[in-house]
């Protein structure tokens, strides 16, 4: 007896619950349910009478004389029917196990991919905190290893626990109604010793089988990671570091396999024990019926045939049995996934905010990622409608924050952000999200065209309205100039790109997007001073009737804001315009005293 290796985790009986998650989805099919459970019996059924129709063959075989008997004589003992009776029995059964599967088949894809995308989805719900406590190569193999658990789950407990049950009922039931009560006695004694002996067993293995899980997550995971910083591993030349770190991962991964399978073989070896005393003591048991005139030569094939029909459900019980608390440890990964609670959530009533005009308000806010990291103090400042706020201050002084507070990525620990004089909270995420465009200071690509990037910022744009972006953003020359143009890809995270190309394509989409609030982080600080040149009076040019925040380090990019805030240590420590800060001789003249005598050295 041979088993493919488990995928067996096991915890509480609870684990049984998350079954129940998938009733709602099976039962908009029901109809198909009930069909292919339907096509389930009758397959059962037709099985189940196949050896009882070879026994009658055999038995009236076995009535023939000794002398060699004429073909007619064959025919007389064995009618035409009996034969096609037996031919019908055994076709029935692939008809009505294929049948299941015809009709089944759109309900397991259809869940799979209902939960598949309602995860997904989930996931962009969640909060920046959440994505940042989590290895995103953890995520996507829960969310990989779930939808899979959906249709073995569906295919074991439909397919094979249903049909083995109720197979074992019949060939019991007749055991008893038509042979020696040690027939029934032997087989029910067996049965239960090998169900009995695979749960104990499993049970053990389960430890094993949740470390080697474990530790094949934690290698996938590093190996994304190092994948994902491709070109940082490239430049400190640490290649081999990180493929003896993912050795590491593999060994100890491997030690964990080598043990789940050898408790695996002694599962085997026990469960065949336990089937071949079961089958020889039948044996015995039908020979002496023959012997003593009870039995017929039917029978012995009739009970032979009957235990190698129980030998196969009884041979999977111990994979089933593992497959499905494996299986229910990957769909209640996936479904905490779909139960994990936003941090951020729209506020019952919550208003779709649509406007043009959008004014700005941070009134005595407060901000901290963790409970002893606060990064803003008592920050206060208005940027009225169709202006521009600039803001300046050392690394870690919470310029970037603050953008990450107006799109709602946190709540405020303390005091309020409002537009239009509604607070944040009170505004619905997408309405909110829809008024603001970023062009970040690290900017990051989907792993597809140009063209595609670009439209991100409003999908169903026409192929007029991305080009015009583009050229507002002065890379349009650049993406004709490539062979295919457009069409041409950036590859993963855009690195087939320069820094400032991915710039400019950041600026594009949010051009496209046309957003009545303007975020700019950085958003030149990747460019050439003759790029920068051109894309600053684009973007001061798209900026002009919008309320807009750049968050700035070279300050010859914001002289013209009609505001300018330095922070520092997440505080406000001056604000004016440009030539009132100069006029303070403080923070932002010292720096712009600095950054003129960097302009005139370089």
């Amino acid at each position: 007896m041979r088993h493919h290796a488990s995928l067996s985790d096991t915890k509480t009986p609870s684990d049984w619950r998350p079954l129940l998650a998938l009733w709602p989805y099976f039962w908009q099919y029901k109809w198909r349910v009930f069909f292919a459970l339907s096509c389930l019996f009758f397959a059962k059924i037709a099985g189940f009478y196949t050896p009882i129709i070879l026994k009658k063959i055999v038995d009236r075989l076995s009535n023939l004389p000794l002398a060699e008997p004429s073909q007619s004589a064959i025919l007389a003992a064995v009618p035409v029917a009996l034969l096609l009776a037996y031919g019908f029995a055994r076709l029935s059964v692939n008809i009505f196990n294929e049948l299941r599967e015809i009709v089944f088949a759109r309900v397991t894809q259809r869940t799979a991919r209902t939960i598949a995308l309602k995860v997904f989805s989930h996931l962009h719900t969640l909060s920046l905190r959440f994505h940042l406590s989590r290895q995103t190569g953890g995520l996507t193999r829960d969310i990989e290893r779930g939808t899979r658990a959906i249709s073995s789950l569906t295919s074991y407990l439909l397919y094979s626990i249903a049909p083995t049950i109720l197979e074992i009922s019949l060939v019991m039931a007749y055991m008893a109604i038509h042979y020696d009560r040690w027939f029934l006695i032997i087989t029910a004694c067996a049965l239960i010793a090998y169900i009995l002996f695979t749960i104990s067993v499993t049970e053990w293995r389960t430890h094993l089988r949740r470390e080697m899980n474990n530790l094949d997550a934690r290698a996938n995971t590093q190996a994304i990671d190092a994948l994902i910083n491709f070109e940082t591993v490239k430049y400190f030349d640490q290649v081999n570091y990180e493929a003896r770190r993912y050795d590491q991962h593999l060994a100890a991964w491997e030690n964990a396999a080598v043990k789940s399978q050898t408790s695996l073989s002694l599962l085997n070896l026990g469960q065949a024990f336990i089937v071949v005393i079961a089958v020889t003591l039948v044996m015995w048991r039908a020979i002496l019926g023959v012997n003593t005139g009870t039995m017929s030569v039917g029978d012995l094939v009739l009970v032979n045939v009957f235990l190698l029909q129980l030998y196969i459900p009884l041979n999977f019980l111990g994979v089933l049995y593992r497959e499905i608390k494996q299986g229910l440890i990957d769909l209640e990964r996936l479904l905490k996934l779909l139960n994990a609670t936003p941090d951020m959530t729209d506020a019952p009533g919550a208003i779709n905010l649509q406007t043009t005009s959008a004014e700005i308000s941070f009134n005595e806010v407060d901000f901290a990622y963790e409970a002893d990291r606060e990064v803003l103090r008592k920050v206060s400042f208005t940027v009225p409608a169709g202006t521009t706020l600039a803001i300046v201050g050392g690394s870690g002084a919470g310029k970037s924050t603050l953008s990450k507070l107006l799109f709602r990525f946190y709540d405020v620990t303390g005091g309020r952000i409002s537009i239009n004089r509604h607070d944040l909270r009170t505004i619905s995420q997408t309405s909110l999200r829809a008024l603001i465009g970023i062009v970040p200071q690290d900017t990051v690509l989907f792993n597809d065209t140009i063209g595609y990037n670009i439209r991100y910022g409003r999908p169903d744009c026409s192929a007029e309205e991305m080009i015009a972006a583009a050229k507002k953003a002065s890379i349009h020359e650049f993406i004709i100039s490539l062979p295919k143009g457009y069409e041409s890809l950036v590859g993963e995270r855009g690195l087939k790109l320069s820094g400032g190309e991915k710039q400019r394509v950041a600026i594009a989409r949010t051009l496209l997007k046309n957003p009545a609030i303007l975020i700019l982080d950085e958003a030149t600080a990747a460019l050439d001073s003759v790029t920068e040149k051109a894309i600053q009076e684009s973007l001061e040019l798209v900026a002009k009737d919008r309320t807009t925040l750049i968050i700035a380090h070279r300050l010859s990019t914001i002289t013209h804001a009609e505001q300018i805030i330095v922070m520092s240590e997440g505080r406000i420590i001056e604000r004016g315009c440009h030539a009132e800060l100069l006029s303070f001789g403080r923070a932002y003249a010292n720096l712009w005293q600095k950054q003129s005598a960097e302009n005139l050295n370089a």
